[in-house]
């Protein structure tokens, strides 16, 4: 089915359908991916999500299943109706953990590197141990199993980290916050902390690095950022601490994180 084949939404449903589309924009922006790439995860054409996502299409229950299976979720979670709570009422011990979140070039593994030798506990990069446990990188697992394939490595990766270090430093992926179980299952088993900022940073940051793949073939790179970053932001802010690294020097930034940690760990 296409734009071509799509019926016009009833009145009384263009509420409706307009949710259905914010959730599905939302959740692709979490995981960093462009219409494009889930218009051929689909089988259907990216003009027909545009409209689906802009709540001017009515998709099928099979493009719906197939968003979703795209995303690894439930069609049940395309809707605009209260999510269950993953996890509710378990309380997990949290330790001398703690986990970093935040997008690209939010300084991740540098600064979780240097807060781990300042507190004297193991530095652990969850995105590393799927690499060694598959023998591939990160983007190659991706493109090769898709994301429902990879976001259980990484919730395997985690767990395994969690099992084995009582205490620890963990470096996650961005879109970790991608999967509600995995994002659940870190706030209760590690002291969370978020990263921030500016979308300029983190471009500049990343390319620093050498990484010049969010500006290949791709003008709208800066906006295609800020998308995923509104996107990320409200599970994000579930964190239990944040600081902004922006124009911050990383030995700056290590002191104050060394702070942030002293202060959560007096919580517990």
């Amino acid at each position: 089915m296409d734009a071509r084949t799509a019926k016009p939404a009833r009145s009384d449903n263009t509420a409706l359908l307009r949710e259905i589309g914010a959730l599905i924009r939302n959740e692709r922006a979490k995981r960093g991916m462009t219409r494009r790439a889930l218009a051929e995860q689909c089988q259907t054409s990216e003009r027909y999500l545009a409209q689906i996502e802009t709540g001017a299409g009515n998709p099928s229950v099979l493009v719906l299943d197939a968003v979703a299976r795209a995303f690894g979720v439930e069609p049940v979670d395309l809707m605009p109706v209260r999510k269950r709570e993953a996890h509710g009422t378990r309380t997990m011990n949290r330790a001398r953990r703690v986990a970093l979140i935040g997008l690209r070039g939010a300084g991740k593994s540098t600064l979780g590197a240097m807060l781990a030798g300042q507190l004297g506990c193991p530095f652990v990069e969850i995105d590393k141990m799927i690499e060694h446990e598959h023998g591939a990188p990160v983007a190659t697992l991706f493109d090769v199993y898709g994301q429902a394939t990879f976001r259980r490595y990484e919730r395997d990766a985690l767990t395994r980290a969690v099992a084995t270090n009582p205490a620890a430093v963990i470096a996650t992926a961005g879109g970790i916050v991608a999967d509600d179980d995995t994002f659940a299952q870190l706030l209760d088993q590690a002291h969370v902390i978020w990263l921030q900022a500016s979308p300029a940073e983190h471009m500049r940051r990343v390319m620093e690095q050498g990484d010049f793949r969010p500006m290949e073939h791709n003008r709208d790179a800066m906006k295609d950022l800020v998308a995923i970053l509104d996107a990320r932001a409200p599970s994000y802010g579930q964190a239990h601490a944040r600081l902004d690294t922006s124009g911050k020097s990383a030995e700056a930034c290590v002191g104050e994180l060394v702070k942030v940690v002293e202060g959560l760990f007096g919580k517990n």
